[in-house]
């Protein structure tokens, strides 16, 4: 069959060129349409409790993570220069537009800050409370201002939220439009709100300090799309030297990179036609399709020249290449795929999407590698002696010699090697730890780690965290004994502490809540005074009733941020530190009991959600679906290897190989307290698909030798060594140079990616040049029976030149003592 098609390309290669260059051509205009995705999560599936509770709690008290936050620390701050100029920035930010269609909109609806916050002030003519501004908008003097800053100060209700008395650091809270900020319309805003803040350190000195998902999300969307293009050129650069290094030929670098470019092109326009957005996960498919498109190619062009030099002929060379590798790499490109396509399976749209793009594509590298070569190839001159020459690579040569020593003489070495490392990778297995998070992947100098460790010290945290209570009752949350109870619940909060192992902290920072905004009004009534912040006793409601009556009562809109329009549900706001998820589930178990002591569950129903909840559970629902996925591709791959060869005992042995790369790689993340998150463990995934594209290139070999030379095993096996040897050699380093330019990410977790490709590259290169081997000749009648040299699915038209094999029996000096009973 494969040798029909390999006709048929060659005979109609110009309609199949132009085809390409069509496809080609579309998929490159349709890349134009991509879109980075704007949203936060995307991971939990849509029926999820916590995304339910989390979009509930958005239905009725709005979003919670579209406040950017900007805090200084710096007693300077109260100069009349310096606060005039920190006012301005307030104003600044506040007038920062976006275009959307034909219209200019605001994307900031509204600024908390110190400059700009409300004093309630009691009406005794009236019998009601004014909202007034603390700060006045024309401020005379410095002795003015300084009265001014020690009300603010009289006012406990924002100590903790805007300012910090026992630090003088500050900060202001800028809500961004939720629905501008979470689309393509958000344009350069956020960049242009760090501009500002940063203007405003140049003018007063002042330093400032930036955090709040806005901000995150920005500076990772920022860098994820600057790394898509850096890595897509830095990938095929290096690629492209080694070809050069390797094949000593522009003529190979040139068609394997255009093959290359049009595998990218195509993948980026795949993206696009399914509207798939641009996330973290989606950027590794350029570099992916790069890597996955090589070893194609090196397979086909090692394969040609072989051919060519045994028959001198250009077209029978080329038809043979597709004949002979035809079904080979098909199969290894479909495992590869079987393996992105697992993703598909699970809840998440983040990994169904990653996983459609990654398999369809991987096939696709295959059909563009097996057409663009031949058709390509077909235009060209033959290969000269020069091109020729690394088949017979002095250096490559020796290695391949050393190798098919060791595996007929010294098995018991590699036996024993292999145990030892096996068993190190699994000490280092039990040294793994999971955890993850919101900016894990960035480096500690960044500036948004650094910031919001800031934050942390200064205010607890910036990452949001809500408790919703239900009273079930209308009018029943402000009832006394209920607001008494969500007293206690912020008290609890404020007095808990979580241990870190080195230290303890208080993960949550100031709460606030419809409690806290009776204590002002009480403190109002009291005439200002700090020390009446506490809640309304029983017979102080009925002399403070009248002033909170009819439209005497203005609340600037506190009860709708803290209240539904029943009274039967409230919200305690609060914001917690980034502490991981590994800590944030201990946090969980731990004031779940505490909360349900204050609220009786079956009184109420109080529900953890916010930002940070459903963060936690993404993630876990990340690791637990990606080790899902991970053991349902082995178990795929096993059932497609089955078919292939068509023995379950060859199946076996050929697990041992590709298992034995995972233990080094997971025990090496042990020992460097690499730990188990998203982005760690995709690269098991990517790396099974790697490891297993070798061990089905040696046996199809294997096979093939083994009908060449009349079942001989020992022949066969050191055979298959040499001639595989020099493509998985070529394949393995430029997919660890390839991978290794992911060494230059800004995000660890894509630094940490090469450091455990490199380890499994390598180690699954020795273990199918040695352990499978060695495996193949020390359990040769019980392993290569009749049912693997006459499988059910025939991986090539396995045939061959006799003189040339017998030929490199005699260079090698191989003599044979076993052979299959067939």
């Amino acid at each position: 069959m494969w040798g029909k098609i390999g006709a048929y390309i060659l005979r109609y290669r110009i309609p199949l060129g132009i085809v390409i260059i069509l496809v080609t051509a579309l998929m490159a205009y349709k890349s134009n349409d991509l879109r980075m995705s704007y949203k936060f999560g995307g991971i939990l599936p849509k029926e999820d409790s916590t995304l339910i509770a989390y979009n509930n709690f958005i239905e009725r008290f709005g979003e919670d993570g579209n406040v950017m936050a900007v805090g200084y620390r710096d007693s300077s701050i109260w100069k009349l220069e310096n606060f005039n100029a920190w006012r301005q920035l307030v104003s600044d930010l506040k007038s920062v537009q976006v275009n959307v269609g034909d219209k200019t909109l605001n994307i900031v609806d509204s600024v908390f800050s110190p400059a700009y916050c409300y004093d309630l002030i009691k009406d005794t003519t009236l019998q009601k409370f004014d909202f007034q501004h603390v700060f006045p908008a024309q401020i005379a003097d410095q002795a003015q201002l300084d009265t001014l800053r020690d009300r603010l100060y009289d006012l406990p209700f924002y100590n903790g939220i805007l300012f910090n008395d026992s630090t003088d650091a500050g900060l202001m809270m800028v809500f961004v439009n939720a629905e501008l900020f979470n689309s393509e319309n958000r344009g350069n805003a956020i960049e242009r709100m760090v501009q500002l803040t940063d203007g405003f350190t140049q003018k007063t000195g002042i330093q400032t300090y930036l955090s709040g998902l806005p901000f995150i999300r920005t500076v990772i969307t920022t860098k994820v799309k600057a790394e898509l293009r850096f890595f897509t050129i830095l990938s095929a650069f290096i690629c492209m030297v080694l070809l050069l290094v390797f094949f000593r030929s522009s003529v190979v670098t040139i068609v394997v990179m255009s093959v290359v470019a049009v595998g990218v092109v195509i993948a980026m326009g795949s993206i696009a036609l399914f509207d798939y957005p641009i996330t973290m996960l989606m950027g590794l498919i350029p570099p992916l399709m790069i890597v996955t498109t090589v070893p194609n190619c090196i397979y086909l062009v090692t394969k040609y020249h072989q051919e060519y030099k045994r028959y001198g002929n250009k077209t029978r060379a080329l038809t043979r290449v597709v004949q002979k590798a035809g079904a080979a790499a098909f199969m290894i490109n479909a495992t590869t795929a079987v393996g992105f396509a697992t993703f598909i399976f699970t809840s998440s749209d983040l990994l169904k999407n990653f996983g459609v793009i990654a398999s369809i594509n991987c096939m696709g590298a295959f059909f563009l590698s097996l057409l663009i070569f031949p058709i390509v190839y077909s235009f060209l001159p033959p290969p000269t002696s020069r091109h020729l020459g690394h088949l017979h690579s002095p250096w490559l040569e020796k290695a391949l010699d050393g190798l098919i020593h060791l595996v007929s003489h010294r098995r018991k070495v590699i036996y024993f090697s292999t145990l030892a490392l096996t068993a190190v990778g699994i000490w280092g297995i039990t040294r793994m730890h999971t955890t993850g998070n919101i900016v894990d992947d960035l480096p500690d100098h960044d500036r948004v780690i650094t910031d919001l460790k800031w934050f942390e010290h200064n205010f607890n945290g910036v990452m949001p965290f809500e408790i919703l209570i239900d009273g079930k009752k209308k009018g029943q949350i402000t009832k006394d004994k209920n607001l008494q109870k969500i007293e206690d619940l912020q008290t609890m909060l404020s007095s808990y502490t979580l241990d870190m192992g080195d230290t303890a902290i208080h993960p949550f920072s100031r709460s606030l809540s419809i409690v806290d905004a009776g204590k002002f009004i009480k403190q109002a009534f009291y005439n200002g005074d700090p020390e009446y912040y506490s809640l309304m006793a029983r017979d102080e409601q009925s002399f403070i009733a009248p002033y909170l009556s009819g439209d005497n009562y203005n609340t600037n809109g506190i009860e709708k941020n803290f209240l539904d329009t029943a009274k039967s549900m409230t919200r305690v706001t609060a914001q917690i530190a980034d502490i991981g998820t590994k800590e944030m589930d201990r946090l969980m178990r731990e004031i779940k009991p505490q909360v349900d002591s204050i609220f009786d569950p079956s009184k109420y129903d109080v529900t953890l959600t916010g930002t940070s909840i459903v963060f936690l559970e993404g993630t876990n629902y990340l690791v637990s679906d990606l080790f899902s996925s991970l053991l349902f591709g082995i178990l795929i791959i096993s059932l497609m290897m089955a078919v292939m060869f068509w023995s379950a005992r060859m199946v076996f042995i050929s697990f041992i190989p590709n298992i034995i790369p995972q233990i080094m790689t997971a025990g090496i993340m042990g020992f460097m307290n690499i730990p188990l998150k998203p982005s760690t463990i995709l690269v098991f995934s990517i790396a099974l698909g790697i490891t297993v594209d070798n061990t089905i290139h040696y046996l199809a070999k294997y096979r093939q030798e083994l009908k060449f030379h009349n079942w001989k095993i020992r022949q066969s096996a050191l055979l298959a060594i040499r001639e595989t040897g020099a493509s998985m050699v070529y394949t393995s380093m430029v997919l660890l140079f390839g991978f290794g330019c992911f060494a230059a990410s800004e995000f660890e977790g894509t630094r940490a990616l090469r450091v455990r490709t490199a380890v499994t590259i390598l180690v699954a290169m020795f273990t199918n040049l040695l352990v499978l081997p060695a495996l193949l000749l020390s359990y040769q009648r019980s392993v290569t029976t009749k049912s693997f040299v006459e499988p059910f699915f025939q991986m090539t038209d396995e045939e061959d030149d006799l003189h040339y094999a017998d030929w490199e029996v005699n260079r090698l000096g191989i003599v044979d003592d076993v052979t299959v009973d067939k």
